[in-house]
C-alpha cells in the first residue's frame, strides 16, 4: 500500500484489531512514522508520543496478565518473564500479524530503505497503535487487544518459567533442604528417548516427570512438586 494511504482504507484494518476507533485519525498518528510528518511539515503528527504511552500501557497489561497467569513467580522472574514478550523482536511480529507494515506512513527515504520491514519501525508502530486504542476506549480496550495476542506466548511457560531454580528456592526457604532428582527410567528408541524422574525432598517423594530429555523430565517433577508445597 502506497504512503499517501487515506483513513477510509482503515477500516480492514479495524477488523483485524477487533477493534473499531471513534476516532479514526488517532489510528492514522499512529501509523505516522516522523520521516512522514516531516515531509508533510508539520500537517500531520507523527507516532512518537503515542510509542511512549503504548509502552507504558504495554507493559502494565502484560505484568497484569503475569500476576494472574502465574501467581507462584517472584518478582525478579516476572521482570524476566515480561522482559522475554516485551520486546522488538515480538513486537514485531505481531505487528506484522496485524498487517501494520501495510498501513504505515512512511517518508519517501525510508520507503525506499525498506523501512516497512525494519522492526524497530514495526514495533514502535504497535506500540502507538495499542496507545491510540488505550486513549480512544480506555484501558479495557487497549488490554483486550493486548491479552488476544500476548496469552499465546505467555502459554509457552517452559520457555520462560525454570521450575527448578523456584523450587530450590522455596524448598531452601521453608524446609532448609534441597530437591533431590533421580532418574527412574529411560525408554524408547535413541532417536525418541523417554526420560522418567523422581523427585524427592527431605526423603519424600514430591513429584514425578516424563520427557525427552532428563532436564525436561527435571522441569516436569519440579513444576509437580510447587504445586504440592502450595497445598501445605
Amino acid at each position: 500500500m502506497a504512503a499517501n494511504i487515506e483513513i477510509t482504507d482503515l477500516k480492514e484494518l479495524q477488523k483485524t484489531l477487533s477493534y473499531s476507533f471513534k476516532d479514526e485519525i488517532i489510528l492514522a498518528q499512529a501509523l505516522t512514522h516522523k520521516s512522514y510528518a516531516h515531509e508533510k511539515k508539520g500537517i500531520i503528527k507523527d507516532n512518537e508520543r503515542l510509542e511512549f504511552l503504548g509502552d507504558a500501557v504495554l507493559d502494565l497489561s502484560i505484568s497484569h496478565l503475569i500476576m494472574e497467569r502465574f501467581p507462584d513467580l517472584s518478582e525478579g522472574d516476572m521482570s524476566k518473564l515480561r522482559a522475554s514478550v516485551v520486546n522488538e523482536g515480538s513486537l514485531a511480529v505481531i505487528a506484522e500479524e496485524f498487517g501494520l507494515n501495510k498501513y504505515l506512513l512512511l517518508g519517501h527515504g525510508e520507503e525506499l530503505s525498506g523501512g516497512r520491514s525494519k522492526p524497530s519501525i514495526l514495533a514502535d508502530s504497535f506500540e502507538a497503535v495499542i496507545a491510540a486504542i488505550y486513549l480512544d476506549g480506555g484501558f479495557d480496550a487497549a488490554f483486550k487487544t493486548v491479552s488476544r495476542h500476548f496469552l499465546r506466548l505467555l502459554s509457552k511457560t517452559d520457555l520462560y518459567t525454570d521450575y527448578k531454580t523456584r523450587l530450590q528456592e522455596l524448598t531452601q526457604e521453608r524446609l532448609k533442604c534441597m530437591p533431590v532428582y533421580s532418574l527412574k527410567s529411560a525408554s524408547g528408541p535413541d532417536h525418541a528417548r523417554v526420560f522418567e524422574v523422581e523427585l524427592h525432598i527431605d526423603g519424600k517423594l514430591y513429584g514425578t516427570g516424563k520427557g525427552k530429555t532428563k532436564k525436561e523430565a527435571e522441569q516436569e517433577a519440579a513444576k509437580e512438586a510447587l504445586g504440592k508445597l502450595r497445598e501445605t
